[in-house]
């Protein structure tokens, strides 16, 4: 390679050698189109995000710090989308949402007729999903601030963020382009205020009983 086209290259135009492609690294900086062309270039790669033009790729996975909790929130929203009609669940699914931001999130729930999303003919979700649900380890987490703030901007209805180290639940509400937190009711709940009957019990999600998170939805979702 000329010697000019070398030290033209910026830090995120790193070369993998094998593939002879340009590959996606923590921090490079790229609109949506060339991070989707490098992300489907290295399918080995389970998930990278760019979140407000930076290219976040994700680590190992841990036990008790994400697997588990994030098999937990894919039950408990599948176990409400099988009992009410019209109704998504998607487990790490792209999100096309702006020029400079394609997050993958853990978990989303949305509606399939008259929502904010729809599936493109190449199958990916494009829009704001209503709800998202992220796994994210504390709250110097990205999650918490520039995804936030993405999400937000956006118009995502219901933003929930499982702090793991923490002990944390957080459940946000758009209202009028900001986010407020719910509180849990005084039976400990917390409801969707677009998925009606969609309950989480937070005290025994975060201790781990599953049996009684979907209790509670069961019966939030018999009171509809």
């Amino acid at each position: 390679m000329p010697i000019h086209i070398m030290q033209n290259q910026t830090i995120a135009q790193k070369i993998d050698p094998t593939l002879k492609l340009l590959v996606l690294e923590s921090g490079d900086r790229l609109n949506r189109w060339e991070f989707e062309r490098r992300y489907q270039a290295m399918p080995h790669l389970k998930k990278a995000e760019l979140i407000e033009g930076v290219v976040y790729v994700a680590s190992p996975v841990r036990v008790y710090h994400h697997g588990y909790p994030h098999s937990c929130i894919i039950g408990w929203l599948l176990t409400y989308s099988a009992t009410t009609p019209g109704t998504m669940v998607c487990d790490n699914t792209t999100v096309r949402l702006d020029a400079d931001n394609e997050p993958q999130p853990d978990a989303i729930l949305r509606w399939e007729e008259g929502g904010q999303s729809r599936i493109s003919e190449d199958d990916y979700i494009e829009g704001a999903p209503e709800l998202i649900v992220e796994i994210a380890a504390s709250t110097a987490s990205y999650d918490l601030h520039d995804k936030l703030r993405v999400y937000r901007r956006n118009g995502v209805r219901e933003y929930v963020v499982w702090l793991t180290q923490e002990r944390q639940l957080h459940w946000y509400v758009w209202e009028a382009g900001e986010y407020r937190q719910q509180e849990p009711d005084g039976a400990g709940l917390l409801h969707s205020v677009g998925f009606p009957g969609l309950v989480l019990a937070v005290e025994a999600l975060l201790a781990g009983n599953m049996a009684v998170v979907l209790q509670q939805l069961h019966q939030g979702m018999e009171g509809q």
